[in-house]
């Protein structure tokens, strides 16, 4: 028996790895019940989902999407005019490859998907990772068969859904089973040595940029090791004629964040949903600093499940340029008992069944479909 899904999520990786990783755990549930499955994705082309969904070996089919503005204004006429074209092209894809049910995990190339799947009379899934809601998620949550959601408590948000169930954020599989010592000793840190880990996503985040910068210059962090992940955006931004201190290293992007932020005494990041996830899964001392721009303040919701529960520090990101973070930071280095209960409670936010729940609330929709 073959079982088949359209899958779409774009933009930032934080809608784009989740797509992926759903992907790959429904090729593996089936494959373990020797049954066959069938993915295939819908982008934008030359979009970063195109080049992620590409080295993840997955096909994938461009189609037409922009942006909606937040007010009426000519970019809406033009948003509009791609939805429409977006739409027919993933009706045809629907015609042909005949899915079980559609699912989007975030991003407007999801517009197109939801709107051929409601035509269609495809059963529609929505993966909401952030613990406020999207807007094109609520709206399409409406005519959604399934929602799944990244952080509890959201079923008020999605009064219309079919379903709604708690699944935790999907995220890659290196950031379960990480352990402190072993990950400083692949990283040759010393085990004397604090180490703060810093990253602003892969775009970068040029707040978190310049404060580490600026640490890593002062004389009372000399003896700290400073690791920045300067982010695609961020890093020909950063001024050259200023000298990288000896006990900086600054990188571009991170191959292998599970170590870091597992080996590090603070990492300190922003507070996107699949970041969150990967914090708790690997129970770090975090201090979150979220990107003030984020649609509704979604990202300072999403932190603020950690510093209510004592798992992170959660500070905004003007207080981190009124330079607030930094006496922050050094009490934090001095408190080792801190630390060592920020992760524990860090590690009590993770869903470590996340994939297991993701699939088998599919897998009861496409049977109960099937059946009907």
């Amino acid at each position: 028996m073959s079982y088949k899904f359209i899958i779409a999520g774009g933009g930032t990786s934080g809608h784009i790895n989740p797509a992926i990783t759903i992907a790959d755990a429904l090729k593996k549930y089936y494959g373990d019940r020797n049954e066959e499955c069938d993915i295939l994705f819908v982008g934008r082309e030359n979009s970063l989902e195109s080049e992620l969904v590409s080295k993840a070996g997955y096909e994938m089919k461009y189609i037409q999407a922009k942006p909606f503005p937040m007010r009426p204004n000519k970019k809406m006429v033009v948003a509009l005019k791609a939805l429409r074209h977006g739409r027919h092209s993933v009706e045809k894809l629907i015609d042909e490859f005949k899915p079980d049910a559609v699912i989007g995990t975030g991003g407007y190339v999801c517009a197109p998907l939801f709107s051929a799947a409601s035509v269609k009379k495809i059963p529609a899934v929505i993966h909401e990772s952030n613990a406020f809601p999207g807007r094109l998620n609520r709206l399409e949550g409406r005519r959604a068969a399934l929602v799944l959601t990244g952080f509890p408590d959201l079923d008020k948000d999605f009064p219309k859904a079919g379903k709604v169930v708690y699944t935790g954020n999907p995220i890659r599989s290196i950031m379960f089973n990480n352990e402190y010592s072993e990950c400083r000793r692949k990283l040759g840190i010393d085990e004397t040595q604090k180490l703060v880990f810093a990253m602003g996503g892969s775009l970068g985040a040029k707040t978190i940029n310049d404060f580490i910068i600026k640490c890593a210059s002062d004389s009372d962090f000399a003896d700290v090791k400073f690791v920045l992940g300067s982010g695609k955006q961020q890093t020909g931004k950063l001024d050259s004629s200023i000298k990288t201190p000896d006990n900086l290293t600054i990188m571009e992007y991170i191959d292998n964040p599970n170590e870091y932020l597992c080996g590090a005494d603070v990492s300190i990041t922003r507070a996107g949903a699949v970041t969150c996830a990967e914090i708790a899964a690997i129970g770090a001392c975090n201090i979150f600093v979220p990107y003030p721009y984020a649609a509704q303040n979604h990202q300072t919701f999403n932190a603020s499940a950690f510093s209510d529960s004592n798992g992170g520090i959660l500070m905004s990101d003007s207080e981190v340029e009124d330079g607030k973070l930094v006496p922050v930071l050094k009490d934090l280095l001095k408190d080792d008992k801190k630390r060592a209960e920020m992760r524990a409670n860090a590690g009590k936010l993770a869903v470590n069944d996340c994939n297991d729940r993701i699939v088998g609330a599919i897998s009861v929709l496409v049977e109960e479909r099937r059946n009907a």
